[in-house]
């Protein structure tokens, strides 16, 4: 019995049919293969044992495709599947191609067709394929010399010729040696190979001239075929059709360029953002992007002044699938988020702080479904503001964006190069300017459409003029100068002198409580602070009138309240959040929401002593402030302005549109106009307009502004000139039959200043230039101050009321002078910059250069782009190059992730596309160089990185800070977990992915510290292990992430590599 066995192979211990062959191979003379399949690395195993052999003849089965053999059977169930020659050739071809794409890249593998070659080249192999279907055999047909004892072998079984038929997998092949046994076989197969087609020579050329084994790829065709694959699925959108366009509308390139790189983004990361600068039409690119997804369904969330706009553009762009709601109403949106696969988020940029309740609601609309993010300012205050937004769509300490898997440890990275260093400092720009560009380059790039009008001037010339379209270009701003006589200007340097003394304390009650408040909740309070003392300064400038009416309110809020403790009981909110309220053109809705929002009960006598008297204190300013604004009549800033639009040429007569942040600022402007210009002046807020001594519905309104402001209107009017306007405006619509914008009120704010101008600085805008004015208030009594002078000491002492609360002064902005006698200065200097109206950054790299590049090729040499196309995966070269000395870059596809990993001697790490196309670029006459020996290592270490990117990324491990509410909470799970036995199998689950979602970053902060304060004053429910999970579970049941959460779905997809290149140092 020990005899037969050594008669069988079935791969296991030391009976693997390899270690047959290696023994047998070593004295035979001829060696003929009849398999249904051919694999490299069957040679690869094997190559080194056929020095001896005289002669191996291989034939293979037909491997045709699937479908031409369905085709055939369906015609002819009886008939046999029989290709031609030339058919039969292709084939193998393919065949080849397909193998070495899949085989490994090695050194072994190279060796072992150079040994292929070599035989093939000395007549000692021959390659025939067999063109029927009907042939699956594996036979092994070996042959001695004449003077051997024995006459042969034939082993047969089910191992194809490859390394997994020869050792790896479990197969079952006998032997047989007697000598009438391998004559039949040798019979049978001399027929087969008869009626068989020579391959040899395609087979290798095949390898010699479409697999990675090509030694004749040059650096040029690397660079292009880089740029091919890069760019595969936008390079022909420029000639194709298929959008759905409305009347009239026209087809812009950079339009559909847009879409078609932020469809790529969506696949890829699971979100995108829409970002170019204001103008260029972002809300006609996200219904283009929403159209070509047509299976989807889409829920779109804008401001409620941009429902309208909205709707009508899903109808006209024939969107399917697609609800429009208000951003005011996610409480209602969020109970119907799961009949929706795509959210649109338009003015993204209101939801960048995490720790409101709209962004915890929102989060949990976003989860699990992709993410369109619209914007023009996505980044506004601090670096953070860009991370909350992304966390809508990725998953923050697992995310897929290449290089940085621990986003939250990458931007506290950036954040921390600022700490030690003094704002406004050329040290502290610098390092703003530095951690920016970071982020842009290793974050932004991946996730973001963003073109500027430079851009598109460059890249998209000729379409752009073909069309007959241009850009405005930005005028020199212009001043409205009024003067303060002596009686206003002594009423308004008292008030700043007593505003400097108001302390706010109604405002920030908590601060004064006798126990202590936590970091968080005192700087919450000092933001309310702050935010309602940037309300009074805005108003001063803004208008008298407005200062009033605020003025008034204020002492009425802090009568009540006064009134309210002394009675004993205090009703304080602890859920308003600065944030929620700064895009309010309504002050008094804003005070009421202050105020009525009894959210948590105190009693008197849990403030300190100093309460009561700060109240009183604050109230005795507004009265005084109160009594000194009583006289004052005249509105010095509406007369200038008044004579100014009769008398300037540039606004006499000319659509102008007049922007102010207060709602009755636009109330008395619009008196005042109404007067002077009857008839042709609309003042327009939140709440509606008024015209002609009517008052309209925010319907009629709109569409009054719309059928005289918008070009793109089917109705055109043209029986308004001025247009008044809160910020309601400043977002989203088309406004630019008019070129001429007004900030009535000093614009703080330059995101503001940069949405106001995207209304009137819009493609499509017949005018060749756009004015920006800015009134400016000066005194009498500095009229021995030069005029510019006299200005900024009227601005400088706004900034000096606020001190370091001149942040509150926006929502956005920082203030970059470290010295407060600097900043009116320069905030002067900044409004009478044009460049400050565009939101340019001429030295940005773009990707545009290089589509079109290899949009050129395209075009001018169709047979370059063909052969370029056709390049194999895996392509390599090598190239003399200063830009990555030593070092190898290879470019790698999984799933819709295109990423590129660079290793040297030392190290490897992942790059971005215009790190990498910097070291690829080159030209036609860059010389080839072979490989060097250290290329598979090099390409093994690439490939090693990107497998285990989440180990091998440079940033701190993936773990929760132990200070933090995440980590904290986490630790309560996994305490829930130490014993599991009582817990249903969905409990166990919940908490499982409960701790996953704290790990990877993706619930909502404002939930998790809501929670964890709920927990804390009930910790001993943790020992009760049922009653805590439903405690969790209430909390946290619609935030964990589903184990097949989209935002990871390319993870697990296989790697390919699309091509690699070595550069030589000098």
């Amino acid at each position: 019995m020990a005899d037969t066995d050594f008669r069988f192979f079935t791969n296991t211990d030391r009976d693997s049919l390899l270690s047959r062959f290696q023994t047998t191979l070593k004295d035979a003379r001829y060696f003929d293969v009849l398999v249904g399949y051919l694999r490299a690395s069957g040679f690869n195993n094997l190559y080194k044992s056929f020095t001896k052999i005289e002669k191996m003849r291989v034939l293979v089965g037909l491997s045709a495709d699937r479908q031409v053999v369905s085709l055939v059977e369906e015609s002819n169930p009886q008939g046999q599947l029989r290709l031609s020659r030339h058919d039969l050739k292709q084939n193998c071809a393919e065949h080849v191609k397909k193998e070495f794409e899949n085989c490994e890249d090695s050194p072994e593998t190279e060796d072992s067709v150079a040994s292929l070659r070599q035989m093939i080249k000395d007549g000692k192999l021959e390659i025939r394929a067999f063109p029927e279907r009907n042939i699956h055999a594996k036979v092994y047909i070996t042959r001695f010399p004449d003077d051997d004892r024995d006459f042969g072998s034939v082993i047969t079984g089910s191992s194809n010729f490859s390394e997994n038929g020869l050792k790896a997998n479990h197969e079952f092949n006998v032997e047989l040696k007697d000598t009438p046994d391998v004559k039949f076989a040798l019979e049978r197969f001399e027929q087969l190979w008869e009626q068989s087609d020579d391959v040899t020579s395609e087979y290798i050329d095949t390898i010699d001239t479409q697999t990675w084994l090509n030694p004749n790829i040059t650096p040029y065709e690397i660079y292009l075929k880089f740029l091919y694959e890069y760019f595969k699925e936008e390079i022909n959108f420029d000639k194709e059709g298929g959008f759905m366009l409305p009347d009239g509308f026209m087809e812009l390139e950079y339009q559909k360029q847009a879409v078609t790189a932020a469809k790529k983004i969506l696949n890829a990361y699971n979100g995108v953002f829409l970002a170019d600068v204001v103008g260029l039409g972002k809300t006609y690119i996200t219904a283009l992007l929403l159209q070509q997804m047509p299976a989807e369904r889409k829920l779109i969330i804008c401001p409620p002044v941009l429902m309208d706009g909205w709707k009508a553009a899903i109808r006209d762009f024939r969107v399917g699938g697609a609800v429009v709601e208000s951003l005011g109403k996610l409480d209602k949106i969020e109970k119907q988020a799961e009949n929706y696969d795509i959210i649109v988020i338009d003015e993204a940029h209101r939801f960048r702080n995490e720790v409101t309740f709209g962004f915890e609601k929102l989060q949990q609309i976003c989860q699990g479904k992709k993410v369109v993010l619209v914007s023009a300012t996505p980044i506004n205050n601090k670096f953070d503001d860009l991370l909350s937004l992304i966390k809508l769509f990725q998953p923050v300490k697992r995310s897929t964006i290449p290089g940085v898997v621990n986003l939250e440890e990458f931007f506290k990275r950036q954040s921390r190069k600022l700490n030690g260093l003094q704002k406004g400092t050329p040290e502290y720009r610098a390092a703003v300017s530095a951690a920016s560009a970071q982020i842009r380059n290793k974050v932004l790039s991946h996730l973001m459409v963003r073109r500027t009008r430079t851009e598109i001037k460059k890249y998209f010339d000729k379409d752009i003029k073909n069309q007959g379209l241009h850009f405005p270009e930005a005028a020199d701003p212009r001043r409205i100068i009024y003067q303060f006589d002596e009686q206003i200007d002594n009423v308004f340097n008292q008030t700043i002198d007593l505003l400097k003394e108001f302390s706010y304390s109604r405002y920030t009650p908590l601060l004064f409580l006798k126990e202590k408040l936590s970091d968080f909740a005192a700087q919450r309070q000092k933001n309310i602070g702050g935010f309602m003392k940037g309300i009074l300064v805005k108003r001063l400038e803004s208008s008298f009138y407005a200062f009033k009416q605020s003025t008034d309110r204020f002492v009425l809020s802090y009568e009540r309240f006064i009134d309210m403790f002394q009675k004993g009981t205090v009703y304080i909110s602890n859920k308003v959040n600065v944030y929620d309220l700064l895009d309010n053109d309504q002050e008094d809705k804003l005070l009421k929401l202050v105020e009525d929002e009894k959210a948590e009960m105190y009693s008197s006598d849990q403030f300190n002593d100093d309460f009561l008297p700060a109240l009183r204190s604050d109230l005795t300013i507004l009265r005084h402030i109160q009594k000194l604004w009583k006289e004052i009549d005249q509105d010095p800033k509406a007369d200038e302005f008044v004579r100014m639009l009769k008398k300037d040429k540039d606004l006499a007569g000319k659509k102008v549109i007049v922007f102010t942040e207060s709602k009755e600022t636009s109330d008395i402007v619009y008196k005042r106009l109404a007067k002077e210009f009857k008839g042709r002046v609309i003042r327009y807020s939140s709440e509606g307009g008024d015209f002609d001594g009517r008052t309209l519905s925010t319907e009629d309104a709109r569409q009054r502004i719309n059928e005289n402001f918008d070009p793109r209107e089917k109705t055109q009017s043209d029986d308004i000139d001025i247009l008044i306007t809160t910020d309601v405006l400043a977002e989203g619509v088309n406004l630019h039959r008019s070129n001429i914008l007004v900030n009535y009120d000093l614009p703080w704010n330059p995101t503001r200043v940069l949405q106001r101008v995207g209304r009137v600085n819009r493609v499509g805008s017949s005018f060749a230039e756009y004015f920006v004015y800015n009134c400016f208030p000066t005194s009498v009594s500095n009229d021995h101050l030069h005029l510019e002078e006299n200005i900024i000491s009227k601005i400088q002492a706004f900034h000096d009321t606020l001190g370091e609360d001149a942040k509150y002064l926006s929502e956005d902005e920082e203030i970059e002078s470290h010295e407060l006698s600097g900043r009116g200065a320069n905030f002067y200097k900044r409004l009478n910059d044009k460049n400050g109206f565009n939101d340019e950054d001429e030295n940005a790299e773009s990707e545009l250069k290089y589509l079109n590049i290899i949009r050129d090729v395209r075009d001018k040499d169709p047979a370059l782009f063909d052969k370029i196309k056709r390049l194999p995966k895996k392509a390599r070269t090598a190239s003399v190059s200063k830009k990555m000395p030593n070092a190898l870059i290879s470019f790698f596809r999984r799933g819709a992730l295109k990423k590129f990993v660079y290793s040297d001697a030392l190290k490897s790490e992942e790059i971005d596309f215009m790190t990498a196309a910097k070291a690829f670029e080159c030209g036609k006459d860059q010389v080839k160089k072979s490989t060097p020996a250290n290329f598979f290592d090099l390409l093994k270490s690439n490939k090693a990185y990107l497998d285990g990117l989440a180990v091998a990324e440079d940033l701190t491990p993936v773990t929760n800070s132990g200070r933090s509410n995440e980590a904290k909470l986490q630790k309560d799970v996994m305490f829930l977990l130490r014993d599991t036995s009582q817990y249903t199998e969905e409990d166990e689950e919940f908490l499982r992915e409960l701790s996953e979602a704290l790990e990877m970053g993706s619930v909502p902060k404002k939930t998790v510290q809501e929670a964890k304060k709920a927990l804390d004053k009930q910790r001993d429910i943790l020992l009760e292990n049922i009653k805590a999970v439903h405690f969790l579970k209430s909390w946290f049941s619609k935030c964990v992430y589903s184990r097949n959460n989209t935002a990871n779905h390319n993870v697990n997809d296989a790697r390919e590599i699309i091509l690699s290149e070595y550069f030589y140092g000098e």
